[in-house]
């Protein structure tokens, strides 16, 4: 069994494009994901997708594998991010740690920052947005409404650009202080400012618009940024990590 303050090491089965964005000594690990991978296997055959290639532990929150000797690896996932959400997710190579760093999480320490390109324009440059959602669960698959609900959600949006395309654009960041399930994409979707790309709170005619000409098909929002302090083996430690955007956000002039 590998040691849990190694180095992180670059054997393991990364999924198609996933990369290490950042890792400390105690083995927290920040990967950078593309658009379109899983967090996790959700069914037989969808390891070749996920995250990670390899068995999933649903219970545990980990995955699984073995090398050619046979000597026994395992990585603890800590968060989880849409497939269609491009961008950083943490991973931990010790239980205890991930444990530590999901209670993060939920006390609402760790500062997130995502970019999102959008359809319209927000009306200032800085807004907060504050929500009560619904989440539940439909044949198997998550669904959010804003009202109805007792979930409350807020982030803080911020202007970065507007493009001079015909159809308006808008690249904004946005800072969740809550993490609901597909809050940020209910959220802009209320405002009329639905993600573009988004297909199932966006806006589908101007989805296939803006598809057409060749341009991306994708939803563009990416996990930029992350940073928290958390305490592990009676120590206090940082950490953080950045994940670049991804070069098709650039389509915004």
């Amino acid at each position: 069994m590998k040691s849990p303050g190694e180095a992180f090491r670059s054997d393991i089965p990364f999924g198609p494009g996933v990369r290490t964005a950042g890792f400390d000594a105690n083995g927290l690990v920040a990967l950078d994901k593309p658009e379109g991978v899983l967090s996790h296997p959700n069914g037989p055959g969808d390891e070749s997708r996920s995250l990670i290639r390899a068995r999933y532990d649903e219970r545990e929150e980990r995955f699984e594998w073995s090398d050619a000797k046979g000597a026994v690896s395992r990585l603890w996932l800590v968060n989880r991010l849409d497939s269609a959400t491009s961008g950083l997710i943490l991973a931990a190579t010790d239980g205890a740690l991930a444990h530590e760093v999901r209670a993060q999480f939920q006390r609402r320490l760790v500062r997130k920052t995502y970019q999102a390109l959008l359809f319209g324009k927000p009306r200032h440059t800085t807004e907060t947005w504050k929500d009560v959602l619904n989440v539940r669960k439909l044949g198997g698959q998550i669904r959010a409404a804003a009202g109805g609900g007792n979930l409350h959600a807020e982030c803080v949006m911020t202007l970065v650009r507007c493009g001079s395309d015909p159809v308006r654009l808008s690249l904004v960041r946005l800072e969740p202080r809550t993490g609901r399930s597909h809050q940020l994409r209910v959220q802009c979707a209320k405002r009329g400012l639905p993600i573009v790309g988004d297909r199932t709170y966006g806006d589908f005619a101007a989805n296939r618009e803006f598809a057409r000409g060749g341009r991306p098909k994708r939803m563009f929002l990416h996990s930029l940024a992350i940073a928290f302090k958390y305490d592990f083996g009676g120590k206090e430690f940082e950490f953080s990590a950045t994940a670049p955007l991804p070069p098709e956000f650039g389509i915004i002039g």
